[in-house]
């Protein structure tokens, strides 16, 4: 049994420790925003913040999760939709939307970090894949979304 804190809410889980962490939100909290797309890390589609830095969930031991806090897309504007959020609908970013929860997740780490990014910023923080290719789209929905939250770009 392990105990997680997801989305502000303390969860105990029956799972291994070293189940990854994408499998655990999935499979066992029901939790299914975060998405399966490669399972080595490279794609980002399971993208979610572990005490506020982005992190690839398919390859973390949800045992090293413990004690941290874990967010998913689901609980990133806590009730309410998040600046990014919004901004993704505003700029139509997603075609298919397999990827977007991802890119949501990294996009909001990367304006706490960096408030007024520049293209550069984005996409050295942004490295997730987009199979139908709205990275233009997505770029242009990061700075709405900078505008959002004060740090117009």
């Amino acid at each position: 049994m392990i105990q997680l804190t997801v989305n502000g809410q303390k969860r105990d889980v029956d799972a291994p420790a070293d189940k990854p962490l994408l499998w655990v939100l999935r499979e066992d909290l029901n939790i299914v925003g975060p998405k399966f797309g490669c399972g080595v890390a490279s794609c980002g589609a399971c993208t979610v913040h572990v005490d506020g830095k982005p992190v690839r969930s398919c390859s973390l031991p949800a045992g090293e999760a413990v004690g941290t806090s874990v967010v998913t897309i689901e609980g990133l504007g806590e009730g309410r939709l998040h600046a990014v959020q919004q901004a993704w609908i505003e700029a139509q970013a997603p075609q298919c939307g397999y990827c977007q929860p991802g890119f949501i997740m990294a996009a909001a780490a990367l304006l706490t970090a960096k408030p007024k990014p520049t293209d550069q910023d984005i996409d050295d923080a942004l490295n997730n894949i987009c199979r139908c290719g709205t990275y233009s789209a997505i770029r242009r929905a990061v700075h709405r979304a900078a505008a959002i939250l004060g740090g117009a770009t």
